[in-house]
């Protein structure tokens, strides 16, 4: 009789999954237009005011009154979809493409219940997330325990994402970290409008792979105390990007023309011409590995109530290392960190139960 691993199993499966998704080279890679110029110096010098020693670190978040429109309703709950403008500062909304100026968000809510008796709780895209659907049907069945579901689309996915995009692949570096910005402020806004507008007694912040990232840095920015949600997410972009899958998927040649280019103030280099210049791949990964440390949740404040915050992470996540999760739960004394049995893309799709459960779990905490 054979003995099967099944962890092993499934972290191998995440790794089929990503070389026929990424290594095969059939698609576009990441960052194919390279780092994105002067958007990419606007956006580390706005990140980093994100940070603790930063005093504007929890100014109230910008209020927002979405246009709604009723998709269907029934006699026990009601989904409807808004729009309204991106909370960014002028400078991003300037740097963002014209698709990705106006947020879209569905909200599925139990009726004939005052919200002052409800949780609602955001929903962030991970990556390739284009729709509100898979998150819906994770926020559906909480409506039986009075919870409602918001689900944000994100920047540069769905319908806000720029023509010349190919699906989830962002042309240039800058694009991740405006993608993250402008999520994490739309997400304040809509949390505010939740509290303020709405009337929701208890809130929370939840999504899954680069979702979970937004999650946490959302938690942790709100001045409120919310339940934080960050699900099957790493600590930093750095681990997918320059350490797991992504890293085969990204347009290192590019990457490298391009510092080349800004470096001798051109407006682009062969590769022999990178080449002559000196610059290595290796440095280019270093320099990547530096920008993407601005998404560092660790470096970022406990939130309001680390009691309410539940890190979900898969034994055998062949995208997310068990020590990256570890790391946010280490930064945040008081957490808690929950594991189901799997890897990254199994669990997106076996382990809904235990997400919606940690969700229960941590509005409860508040």
């Amino acid at each position: 009789m054979v003995s099967v691993n099944l962890g092993l199993v499934h972290y191998v499966l995440d790794h089929l999954y990503g070389t026929l998704l990424h290594r095969t080279r059939l698609g576009t890679p990441f960052f194919s237009k390279g780092w994105g110029g002067t958007k990419l110096d606007l956006l580390e010098r706005m990140v980093k005011q994100l940070f603790p020693d930063a005093r504007c670190q929890n100014w109230p978040p910008t209020a927002v009154q979405p246009m709604w429109k009723t998709v269907w309703e029934t006699n026990n709950s009601c989904l409807r979809e808004g729009v309204f403008r991106t909370t960014c500062d002028e400078r991003l909304i300037d740097a963002l493409p014209p698709e990705s100026h106006n947020a879209r968000v569905a909200f599925l809510t139990p009726k004939n219940i005052a919200p002052e008796k409800m949780s609602c709780v955001v929903h962030l895209a991970g990556t390739g997330d284009h729709t509100f659907e898979r998150r819906l049907r994770l926020g559906g069945p909480l409506l039986k325990n009075n919870i409602a579901t918001m689900v944000l689309e994100s920047p540069y996915y769905g319908q806000r994402r720029p023509s010349m995009q190919r699906g989830a692949k962002l042309q240039c570096v800058s694009d991740l970290l405006l993608l993250g910005k402008a999520t994490i402020d739309e997400a304040r806004s809509l949390l505010y409008w939740l509290q303020t507008e709405a009337g929701y007694a208890k809130m929370g912040i939840c999504g899954l792979s680069m979702g979970g990232v937004h999650a946490a840095m959302v938690g942790s920015l709100h001045p409120t105390p919310i339940a934080t949600l960050p699900f099957l997410a790493p600590h930093s972009a750095v681990v997918p990007f320059c350490e797991g899958v992504y890293k085969y998927a990204t347009a290192w040649d590019v990457l490298r023309e391009d510092a080349a280019a800004l470096n001798q103030d051109v407006t682009s280099l062969t590769e022999d011409a990178a080449q002559k210049t000196g610059i290595t791949i290796e440095q280019v990964r270093d320099r990547l590995r530096s920008v993407l440390s601005l998404t560092d949740v660790t470096r970022f404040p406990s939130p309001k109530n680390p009691q309410a915050v539940i890190f979900v992470g898969a034994t055998d996540d062949g995208y997310i290392p068990r020590h990256s999760v570890m790391e946010l739960q280490k930064a945040w004394p008081g957490s808690e960190v929950r594991w189901v049995t799997g890897g990254h893309v199994s669990s997106f799709f076996l382990h809904n139960d235990a997400f919606r459960k940690a969700i229960v779990d941590a509005l409860d905490r508040l």
